[in-house]
């Protein structure tokens, strides 16, 4: 039996996702702690280093964000809608989104500064790994 239970703990955590904070791998940068990228996310931080930085996010609904959205920004759904509510009327508006894994690399990689996240089966030469969740 205890085989069994190990094995299942096992398979679960091999399936669970993972995945990367990334910026163009012609960028580089030191790494920032999570709370340096829970300030870039929330646009209260705007540089990185030396480096402007433009955060960008998936859609709502995807899985890669909500598990960002918990782990890195440490806020539940609710509390993020009230705090970028409190910021549109501040006149900050949130991070730009795409709507796609490959839509979000290329944007990292073709736009100077720009930092998202992605599964990590994804990161490959062209993107530098920041941060693991």
């Amino acid at each position: 039996m205890k085989w069994l239970a190990s094995l299942l703990i096992t398979v679960t955590i091999a399936s669970a996702a993972s995945y990367s904070v990334v910026i163009a791998a012609s960028i580089g940068s030191d790494t920032p702690s999570q709370r340096q990228l829970r300030d870039i996310f929330l646009l209260k931080r705007q540089f990185l280093g030396a480096q402007k930085v433009i955060p960008v996010n998936l859609l709502a609904d995807n899985e890669a964000r909500i598990a960002f959205e918990q782990a890195v920004l440490n806020m539940s759904r609710d509390k993020l809608g009230a705090y970028w509510v409190k910021q549109h009327f501040a006149g900050i508006s949130p991070p730009i989104t795409q709507a796609s894994y490959e839509a979000l690399k290329l944007f990292i990689i073709n736009v100077p500064g720009a930092i998202g996240y992605l599964p990590s089966d994804m990161v490959d030469e062209k993107v530098h790994v920041l941060y693991e969740f």
